[in-house]
């Protein structure tokens, strides 16, 4: 699963490469590094609320909390892609996208992560349930994001649903598996704000 490259190329759905340049005295192998962008959402008719949301950071078993891109076989193992990997630490990634999603949606006065001093109505509590390669016939991407609404104040959850995405791998290598989980991801939280928005 190496792609064995000694340049990289740019891509336009926002990668971020890293390592890209061969290295002298036969060292390691360049890695490539990942990043995911933030889907695209329609403002147009959307009225904003006084609402303020925290985006906390994923929860994820160990193999999803990293930055090893996860392949999954026909048996259930579990393998991580070589020459290529994600920019961060995936949940990082994950929250940073959802934070800019929710942001650029106008949909709620405030948006911020821990630490940016929000007075915060609810909390977005995500878990990665799946965001891997699925190989063995047709390659595609999973993306299963599990995602609570937690009023703030008084520590109900008020809403919990699973949104998921899949799309299939066009090419090999690092570049084709992390645009198809690029597509997979945007089209798991293609629903996320409008489900956020009927629910506070």
């Amino acid at each position: 699963m190496r792609t064995g490259a000694s340049f990289c190329a740019a891509l336009l759905f926002g990668v971020a490469l890293a390592g890209c340049a061969a290295l002298p005295g036969g060292g390691p192998p360049p890695v490539d590094a990942f990043d995911l962008t933030t889907p695209s959402v329609a403002q147009a008719g959307r009225r904003a609320s006084r609402t303020q949301l925290l985006i906390t950071e994923p929860t994820a078993i160990k193999a999803l909390d990293g930055q090893d891109i996860v392949i999954k076989t026909n048996s259930g193992a579990i393998q991580f892609l070589g020459g290529a990997r994600w920019a961060d630490r995936l949940p990082r990634i994950v929250q940073a996208r959802l934070a800019d999603l929710y942001q650029r949606s106008g949909r709620f006065s405030g948006v911020g992560k821990p630490g940016e001093g929000l007075a915060i109505d609810y909390q977005v509590l995500a878990d990665l349930r799946a965001f891997d390669i699925r190989v063995g016939g047709q390659d595609r991407a999973e993306v299963e994001i599990f995602v609570r609404l937690l009023n703030d104040r008084t520590g109900v959850v008020r809403a919990s649903q699973s949104f998921t995405g899949s799309s299939p791998v066009s090419g090999s290598g690092g570049q084709a598996f992390a645009a198809a989980l690029d597509r997979a991801f945007a089209n798991a939280v293609a629903d996320l704000v409008d489900w956020t928005g009927s629910h506070i």
